[in-house]
């Protein structure tokens, strides 16, 4: 008997001890992290939540900007339940102006991180910056943070701000490729309409067409470019043939749907460059 109560007690502290480890395991679980990838950029705050922001390079730069988002409340806990708006624009001299932007939607497969873009037409300087307003809401209530940030000069030219022949304001922004490569690489561009100093619709159903060279290897071309149409997402896509690694000057002319050429010109032996192009080193 007594060895059968030594027995029953001997199993009951092994079993308390296993579901002990076990609670400790559960509690002792890694925090999935989904901005690994990503670099804190900016953050904001106010009495209730803190605001960061993330990109890929952890700078705001001239061009076109992927941006994402976490919040958190005065817990230090990251919020899942956040409808998020926000408005970037920069202060001038004589004239404030915002710039192409989308919404915010959540990561798929992320549950507190949002992502949505912006394309900076200019970077700031000493005494002319851009600012970002969030407005956002949780749970039925409306909260607002505003705060200037440093928008830095692109080291290439990755955004084309221009007037048509239409005489309508037209803002061409580099996606893709992001990292090149010597080979033909999918090329991606952002074409938008400047309708108001507010308001940067995507233009659709032009075309964007495209002319490679390099001005320090007596401005060859290359071959097998893909002209850039429009996709389901809004963008503009195309192939871009990069057959050696150093400096590339991408000419670009932009076509409506009537087939008039807006801006730009083509390449001959007297003409070496477009009046909109981009730039890309690699």
């Amino acid at each position: 008997m007594k060895f059968l109560k030594f027995a029953f007690a001997f199993w009951a502290m092994t079993l308390i001890l296993s579901c002990s480890d076990d609670d400790n395991q559960d509690n002792n679980l890694p925090q999935i992290d989904e901005t690994a990838d990503l670099i804190l950029t900016k953050t904001m705050a106010n009495s209730d939540h803190t605001l960061a922001i993330f990109t890929k390079n952890g700078k705001f730069t001239e061009g076109y900007n992927q941006v994402f988002v976490q919040v958190k409340d005065a817990d230090n806990q990251y919020l899942s339940n956040v409808s998020l708006d926000w408005k970037p624009m920069m202060h001038m001299a004589n004239m404030m102006h915002s710039g192409p932007h989308s919404g915010f939607s959540k990561v798929e497969g992320k549950q507190s991180l949002y992502e949505a873009y912006v394309v900076f037409q200019m970077a700031g300087n000493a005494t002319e910056y851009w600012e970002l307003t969030f407005n956002y809401t949780i749970n039925g209530v409306p909260y607002e943070m505003v705060e200037s940030i440093d928008v830095q000069t692109s080291p290439k030219r990755r955004v084309a701000s221009f007037k048509g022949s239409d005489q309508q304001k037209y803002i061409l922004a580099l996606i893709e490729p992001s990292a090149p490569k010597v080979a033909v690489n999918d090329m991606t561009v952002g074409v938008f309409a400047m309708e108001s100093m507010a308001n940067f619709p995507i233009v659709n159903q032009y075309k964007v067409k495209i002319d490679p060279r390099m001005p320090s290897m007596g401005n060859h071309g290359s071959p097998n470019n893909v002209d850039l149409m429009q996709i389901s997402n809004g963008f503009y896509q195309g192939k871009l043939s990069l057959t050696m690694s150093g400096y590339w000057k991408i000419n670009l002319m932009l076509e409506n749907e009537n087939g008039e050429i807006l801006k730009g010109e083509p390449i001959t032996e007297s003409n070496e460059s477009s009046s909109i192009y981009f730039e890309i080193e690699f």
